[in-house]
């Protein structure tokens, strides 16, 4: 899949968010790189292919003193995603899951309360 169809993907996720948690996302760039680096993909891979990764302090950790920072970063992995998809719905598929759950690392929601919940 080219590039831009993937970031219309993202997009598209992005936007199916109820409004309520997309006001809540300022702050935040969501970027699409094609792999992760050697490094991130030891750190955080956890043994797997690591499809997204969020960077920054997720709100739930922020306090009067924060301010004047950069951007919290979420990245999807395109490459990796293309990798445990099969076709065109099933990366529309994935893509939803994996920026869903790099939203919910903002919105201070761990690894395992992700896995309790299906993500």
């Amino acid at each position: 899949m080219d590039r831009a169809r993937f970031e219309e993907l993202v997009a598209e996720a992005i936007e199916s968010l109820p409004d309520d948690f997309k006001d809540k996302l300022n702050n935040v760039a969501v970027v699409v790189e094609d792999l992760p680096s050697p490094r991130d993909a030891r750190r955080h891979g956890h043994g797997g292919l690591l499809l997204g990764l969020y960077q920054g302090q997720p709100l739930t950790e922020r306090d009067s003193r924060y301010g004047m920072v950069f951007p919290d970063k979420i990245t999807i992995y395109q490459g990796n995603v293309e990798a445990v998809s099969r076709s065109e719905t099933e990366i529309r598929r994935q893509v939803r899951t994996t920026v869903l759950h790099e939203i919910a690392h903002h919105f201070g929601i761990d690894d395992r309360r992700l896995r309790e919940l299906g993500y």
